[in-house]
């Protein structure tokens, strides 16, 4: 190992050791002040008001993929994951424009899993530039304040540091959509604002526990695109992952299992809720993403309805095997 590489990871161990021992006390602080945070956005859109769609952003033509990297690095992990399924360069071209969204949805340093990692957000908006996208944006709405989500996270800052732009939420972000065939997203406020300009999609999230649904992964991680109040739509959880991967078609999905929530999800709150599982998954097919990453729950695709639903309105397939993973080692 270089010099250089030796630099580069034991930087990255010392800023999760900083996290670990002051980000806890930071959180704490954090979650009481902004537990009570309403987001501005609208309301339920006037059907006046023209409804807008999202593209198709999955890469056309092309078999659905999903490659398995095991190690507890994420930086080896999600370019060794790359490297099996043809390299970055087969799903980002030379002037592409790129959306990538995270899970920012709580005020909490990413020692607490209960976010997208920041250096995981960093490497892959250096990947897309190195491959030649000519603009990289980063976007979620937050269930908590957004500017103190995006900064304690993390993710702001390695976002803007890798070369991308940070895009928060505001009003005027904000347009109707109605998902064709969907019974429950019409003529809602979708953050549509990033997406303008943009033909390809990533969604990067953790694995994580969750109260009402089971599990928290890469189709519920659209979730956070949505305005207005979201919340209603809980009392139907399964149908509304269902729906939210109706509505995004990404380019592929990156779900970030190297730590798992096993328990008290969404937020979790304590190193104990925590299992370091050391797994990385990038796929085209977000269901299969999904299944498979059940698997680090303890769980199936059976237990988990919404898997079983987004394969029934032709999302994807909940049989990961069926895509002949390409499983790889960092070992």
């Amino acid at each position: 190992m270089n010099d250089a590489v030796k630099s580069s990871s034991e930087t990255r161990r010392q800023f999760l050791l900083r996290c670990s021992k002051a980000g806890l006390s930071v959180a704490a602080a954090c979650s009481v002040g902004y537990c009570f945070y309403e987001p501005s956005d609208p309301k339920p859109t006037d059907k006046k008001e023209r409804n807008i769609t999202l593209p198709d952003y999955s890469i056309q033509g092309k078999k659905r993929k999903i490659a398995v990297a095991t190690g507890s690095d994420r930086i080896k992990t999600v370019n060794m994951g790359f490297k099996a399924l043809g390299g970055i360069e087969s799903f980002i071209q030379k002037g592409d424009h790129v959306l990538v969204k995270v899970n920012a949805a709580f005020a909490t340093p990413p020692v607490l899993s209960a976010t997208t990692n920041p250096e995981l957000v960093g490497e892959v908006v250096r990947l897309c530039l190195k491959a030649g996208a000519e603009k990289v944006k980063v976007t979620d709405n937050p269930i908590n304040d957004p500017a103190s989500c995006f900064a304690l996270t993390g993710i702001e800052s390695a976002a803007k540091t890798a070369g991308a732009e940070v895009y928060l939420p505001k009003n005027s972000y904000f347009k109707p959509i109605t998902v064709e065939g969907a019974e429950l997203i019409k003529d809602w406020p979708l953050l549509f604002h990033p997406f303008k300009g943009v033909n390809k999609v990533i969604g990067i999230s953790p694995v994580k526990d969750h109260h009402r649904s089971g599990a928290s992964m890469a189709m519920k991680n659209w979730y956070g695109i949505l305005g207005g109040r979201r919340n209603v739509f809980h009392q139907d959880i399964h149908n509304i992952i269902k729906e939210l991967a109706m509505m995004v078609k990404p380019t592929l999905v990156i779900l970030d299992g190297t730590v798992t929530m096993m328990t008290n999800g969404p937020t979790g709150g304590s190193l104990s809720d925590l299992k370091q599982t050391d797994t990385m998954i990038i796929s085209t097919d977000q269901v299969a993403a999904d299944s498979f990453g059940a698997t680090l729950l303890g769980k199936n695709a059976n237990e988990l309805p919404f898997i079983k639903k987004a394969q029934e309105a032709g999302v994807g397939s909940a049989d990961f095997k069926s895509l002949n993973p390409i499983m790889v080692s960092t070992g």
